[in-house]
């Protein structure tokens, strides 16, 4: 019988990949930085106002005592974020750590492929319980390799979108393009990296 992944295994993937509150966490205060920053033309008041949101968020995951990982995640995010565009006193710096993040996850992801031990197969082999056996199984490999390819094209279209965009200064156009390439691109590309994924059969015990 031919294996088609299932919905847990699915649901794994995602949440491995950041899931959509650890993008809730990590965008929202992004939105509220260039609202504010549109509307006032203040950068103290739009990074204020971000780290208070993103602050709301990590408050609210601990009395619901959920996970707080991607809310803290988020709030240090954001936190640096700040940092770089106060210490600048540039708005567009509110975005370079974006930018470097996005530089050093698509060289990570590159490397890792060109040397045979794709980010992804190192991350969900021991989510979806095969470890490192999907190294042995040649078609297993390849469909991690191709999968982690998406990645390495998700970051680079980032960067060549919104690195001139941030060299011109272009605070609204760059906090846009940040948005509409954050939550879009990355759900279609890790559903694309499902469905390579579960084409083949996994490697579990």
């Amino acid at each position: 019988m031919s294996y088609d992944g299932h919905d847990e295994d699915r649901d794994k993937v995602i949440g491995a990949l950041g899931g959509k509150r650890g993008l809730i966490d990590t965008g929202v205060p992004s939105l509220v930085f260039l609202v504010i920053f549109n509307f006032s033309h203040n950068l103290n008041r739009s990074v204020i106002a971000a780290l208070i949101v993103s602050a709301i968020f990590t408050i609210a995951r601990l009395i619901r005592r959920e996970t707080l990982q991607h809310a803290l995640s988020g709030l240090v995010g954001i936190g640096i974020c700040a940092l770089f565009s106060r210490h600048s006193g540039e708005a567009k710096d509110f975005y370079l750590p974006g930018l470097l993040t996005n530089l050093g996850y698509g060289l990570l992801y590159l490397i890792t492929n060109l040397f045979g031990w794709p980010l992804l197969g190192v991350m969900l082999g021991p989510i979806l319980g095969e470890d490192f056996r999907w190294r042995k199984d040649p078609r297993r490999k390849a469909a991690y390799i191709r999968a982690g390819w998406l990645w390495v094209g998700m970051f680079a279209a980032r960067l060549l979108v919104q690195y001139p965009l941030y060299r011109a200064n272009q605070i609204n156009w760059l906090g846009t393009a940040r948005l509409a390439m954050g939550y879009p691109l990355f759900f279609a590309t890790a559903w694309a990296s499902w469905l390579i994924i579960r084409k083949v059969p996994s490697t579990k015990k």
